[in-house]
């Protein structure tokens, strides 16, 4: 309904437009040059609108140029045939525009949707592939060591602490690209709900490295955060994990003893995190690739994974109105950005220099 209204406002908008440039361009311009404007004020509407809209467009502009420009003006009377043509013409335009528009769009929303399917079915199969090989694998290794630890009854007990050890690590892989598919998901669906509150990047940052200080364990991990940056005002368990994300990344993708650094500032009005590695040479590694769903860079290939933990990263930060990119590190290696808004911070209250710690200031001689 409120379409149908809006199209009928562009009708009426036209038509008294095109009627102040008829009014402006009389006893100047013949009339085939006014009835010119009204038949471009029908094209426009056409063009733009809905087939009603351009229908009750060239109505209105017929009718106004009827009664303001075609002797005998003031009536609907045509003393001359030739303008009923005019009429015609002017009517007849509007419905075969219409109509090749209303064509157009159809043909593109069918193209849309095409595309639509067509990703939908990358997606799928990228899935199923990942399930096949990424999924699999683990599990495989699992079922291996569990069934040599149950079959060996003389095995010593270092080798059964590493079997054991390994089924330990693969499963709990196993959970992370699981959590992961399922995060991706909730998050293509809109079922993450953004619970935004003031919270210091200190904090974020303190306890996504505490996470991941066992993947973090063999790199040399240097944290660079001033502890005046301004507050930010977003949802921690998700930037936490969105960080996190790009820890593990660097972790898995560099060789140990890689340097890892985590930077922040203040950029104008933006918070700008960095984790930067220097992991070697990146020059064919495609940036923008990577935060593509169920995709791989180049040197990402070799440390297996699902392809989702830079698309989840980028995802939780454009929920934040902010954005992640990539950036090649000078020197070699890969650095990963998140840009985050920053918001006026909200007044810390101060205590009254009348308070007391044994509480209120009073005029009672008593306390």
């Amino acid at each position: 309904m409120r379409n149908a209204w809006t199209g009928y406002a562009w009708a009426v908008g036209a038509a008294v437009a095109a009627t102040l440039a008829g009014l402006a361009m009389r006893g100047r311009f013949d009339l085939v040059n006014i009835a010119m404007v009204y038949l471009l004020a029908v094209v426009l509407v056409a063009l733009y609108q809905s087939r009603g809209s351009a229908i009750a467009a060239s109505v209105l502009c017929v009718a106004a140029f009827d009664v303001l420009f075609v002797p005998p003006e003031g009536t609907f009377t045509v003393h001359d045939a030739q303008y009923v043509l005019t009429f015609a013409i002017m009517l007849g335009v509007g419905l075969i525009i219409s109509r090749l528009v209303e064509r157009v769009r159809r043909q593109a929303r069918a193209q849309a949707l095409l595309e639509i399917e067509a990703e939908t079915e990358r997606i799928r199969s990228a899935l199923l592939a990942s399930i096949s090989h990424d999924l699999r694998t683990p599990l495989a290794v699992m079922a291996g060591a569990s069934s040599t630890l149950v079959e060996s009854e003389r095995m010593p007990p270092e080798a059964r602490q590493a079997l054991a050890h390994s089924v330990f690590s693969q499963s709990r892989d196993l959970s992370e690209r699981v959590s992961k598919l399922l995060q991706m998901t909730r998050l293509d669906t809109g079922a993450i709900r953004v619970e935004r509150d003031w919270t210091s990047m200190v904090d974020v940052a303190d306890s996504a490295v505490r996470r991941l200080s066992e993947r973090l364990a063999a790199h040399r991990l240097i944290v660079d955060i001033p502890g005046d940056l301004p507050l930010v005002r977003v949802d921690a368990a998700l930037i936490e994990q969105a960080l996190g994300n790009l820890l593990e990344n660097a972790a898995k993708h560099t060789p140990a003893g890689t340097i890892v650094r985590l930077r922040a500032k203040a950029d104008g009005q933006r918070l700008v995190l960095s984790v930067e590695d220097h992991g070697g040479d990146a020059a064919d590694v495609d940036l923008e690739r990577m935060f593509r769903k169920f995709q791989h860079g180049s040197m990402e290939g070799t440390a297996g994974g699902v392809g989702l933990g830079l698309a989840i990263c980028r995802a939780i930060v454009r929920l934040h109105g902010g954005d992640c990119w990539a950036e090649r590190t000078p020197g070699g290696g890969m650095t990963f950005r998140i840009s985050l808004p920053l918001e006026r911070s909200p007044e810390i209250p101060t205590e009254s220099p009348s308070a007391t710690a044994d509480g209120p200031a009073t005029d009672d001689p008593r306390r």
